[in-house]
């Protein structure tokens, strides 16, 4: 066949973005690299992103070197590929990355005899649906180890794993029933092998430290570090900025009785783990709660626009999730339309995307209320700046267990903070008191008869 070079561009991430800057490149000239294979990392101002391959072959020529930001559209690299008799590439080319890509051949999978009439086996969660498409498996032909044999995402790992379906060289997520993190903290199932903080931070591996030059080492003992601003960076420390002089910012604080949300979690933690092959933390029923409130109170789900308030319809819960080097705020759509459960998969799989970096523009864009898991870091009490243009963020503190008087007897029970930071050109403590109220009394309300479907 004859050769013939292939400029791969930089694409359209989002139809605002006009630029994006090379972090650095996984693939070197004289590599071979398959389509859809990340070849390098990408920095916006929003989001990390892996750019992969628009066609098979061998790069020859990087045009854009790490640390050089680029405009969309402009060639970033140069990719021999095979050409066929008729003209065609060995490959058919790949769209844009902003384009989800097509669905991969579904593989034919047997990982053991089962059950096909198991009452469970043919009802598969989005989040399985889904790594079963990454992963080109058929659904059909694998055994589900879940309750009632319902697939979960283990199952589609570990039959990827066996080789009838490889796995993407960049992901390096480890199967939810591996470990998980500590009982309530963080978004996310975690390897217990992976030595971070517990709770928000998504870590496979130590950050890489960015670039730093050392002045004044002439003088030991004294000198400074310069680190350079990524993208991000700037971007979070213009929104913080931004939010904290644009936005009269008030606060509220209240203290929560989630004894029987406790108890409520560790009765039904290990049986939706087997079921749904994920770690259920106390976050979905945060979220499930503020949610509930903000139907009541839609004020809450607002934004200020000089000569108007404009209340928004679509409850879109951002979520703070933290690495060692950035805050990213991916979004929950529509969380007001999940259930408990739903709402834990939105978050894990928001989670995990964050961490390996493959959250996309849109997936960080549309949020209308924030919450923060604070006490995933053992806080108790903070006072969180307004993710802007948003009208309040809510932070929910560490759980611990304190002396507490009921009916004029002390009793020993599990409490927890609410911290509510609010935009006092739309809201005033009376309607913030009566919402923070409500998501006391949704916390409180939960019982071991409680439905997570």
């Amino acid at each position: 066949m004859a050769k013939q070079v292939i400029e791969i561009t930089m694409p359209q991430l989002a139809e605002s973005l006009v630029s994006a800057t090379i972090d650095r490149w996984l693939k070197q000239p004289g590599d071979s690299v398959d389509m859809y294979e990340p070849i390098c990392e990408l920095i916006t101002d929003k989001v990390n992103a892996e750019l992969p391959s628009t066609v098979r072959g061998k790069i020859v020529k990087i045009l854009a070197g790490a640390g050089e930001t680029v405009e969309v559209g402009a060639a970033i690299c140069l990719v021999e590929t095979e050409v066929s008799a008729a003209g065609n590439t060995s490959e058919e080319r790949a769209p844009e990355a902003a384009a989800p890509a097509p669905e991969r051949p579904a593989v034919a999978v047997s990982s053991g005899t089962f059950d096909a009439s198991a009452p469970m086996r043919h009802r598969y969660s989005p989040a399985v649906q889904k790594l079963a498409a990454e992963q080109g498996i058929d659904l059909s032909r694998v055994s589900g180890t879940g309750e009632g044999g319902r697939i979960t995402r283990k199952d589609v790992l570990a039959a990827a794993a066996n080789g009838l379906s490889g796995l993407p060289a960049s992901d390096n997520r480890p199967s939810a029933m591996t470990g998980q993190a500590s009982a309530g903290a963080g978004f996310g199932t975690m390897d217990p092998n992976i030595q971070v903080r517990s709770g928000g931070m998504h870590l496979s591996e130590s950050p890489r430290i960015p670039s730093v030059e050392v002045q004044g080492q002439e003088m030991p003992g004294r000198g400074e570090y310069f680190i350079d601003v990524t993208p991000i960076r700037n971007t979070i420390a213009t929104r913080m900025r931004q939010s904290v002089s644009e936005i009269p910012h008030g606060w509220m604080m209240i203290e929560v009785d989630v004894t029987n949300l406790v108890v409520l979690r560790n009765k039904l933690k290990e049986e939706f783990q087997k079921r749904e092959g994920i770690n259920l933390t106390y976050m979905p029923f945060l979220i499930k709660a503020a949610v509930n409130a903000i139907k009541d109170y839609p004020i809450m789900n607002s934004v200020w626009a000089v000569d108007k308030i404009i209340v928004k319809r679509d409850i879109n819960i951002s979520l703070s999730v933290g690495t060692e080097d950035s805050v990213v705020t991916p979004v929950i759509r529509q969380a007001d339309q999940k259930n408990i459960a739903g709402i834990a998969h939105e978050i894990d799989d928001l989670a995990w995307r964050t961490r390996d970096k493959k959250l996309k523009l849109d997936d960080v864009q549309g949020g209308t209320f924030t919450v923060n898991n604070t006490g995933s870091f053992g806080a108790i009490l903070t006072q969180p700046i307004i993710n802007y243009p948003q009208a309040a963020i809510l932070t929910f503190e560490s759980i611990v267990k304190r002396p507490v008087v009921i009916n004029d007897m002390i009793g020993v029970r599990s409490m927890v903070n609410l911290c509510l930071s609010l935009d006092h050109r739309i809201l005033d403590g009376v309607i913030c008191g009566r919402f923070l109220q409500r998501v006391k009394e949704n916390l409180e309300s939960y019982t071991l008869d409680t439905k997570l479907y």
